[in-house]
């Protein structure tokens, strides 16, 4: 089977920066419903477009077609007086963004009475090397479609 729209994609992959270090190695293979529904990044849907099982490739994107440019607006210090007790360096927090959307902040440093908090993904800024392997496609469930993602293993559970 193809990978075309409402497919579910099994793939292993790896992604390491430009200059060959490893970030993230897939130890069990993702699974994505292809098709424009944000489960994956549209490069990586981009090429895989037609693909069947077996198929491998590598990718290398520039930061706005990965994890996006760094948005310096979103590295705010803020008195650690307004957090509750047991902040860690590491941890995350969920907010609000100017537009009211939910962000995840990661606690990046607390120095004296303040925290930095960074709402950036960890990546955001860096091109990477995607490596991907396809191991499976199959037809989407309805119920994968009108949910906008895949279930059971490797998927999402209700």
């Amino acid at each position: 089977m193809n990978i075309d729209k409402d497919t579910a994609v099994s793939l292993r992959f790896k992604v390491a920066d430009l200059d060959g270090k490893l970030i993230e190695d897939s130890k069990t293979p993702m699974v994505y419903l292809h098709g424009g529904y944000g489960n994956t990044l549209p490069k990586i849907e981009e090429a895989l477009a037609g693909k069947t099982t077996g198929y491998q490739t590598t990718l290398e994107l520039q930061p706005q077609d990965a994890f996006g440019l760094r948005d310096e607006s979103l590295v705010q210090t803020i008195p650690k007086k307004q957090f509750p007790p047991g902040i860690k360096v590491g941890g995350q927090l969920e907010g609000r963004g100017e537009d009211g959307k939910s962000i995840v902040f990661n606690v990046m440093k607390i120095k004296g009475d303040t925290v930095l908090l960074d709402g950036n993904h960890p990546l955001a800024g860096k091109a990477l090397r995607f490596t991907l392997a396809v191991t499976d496609v199959r037809a989407a469930s309805a119920e994968e479609i009108a949910h906008r993602h895949v279930h059971g293993e490797h998927g999402h559970h209700h």
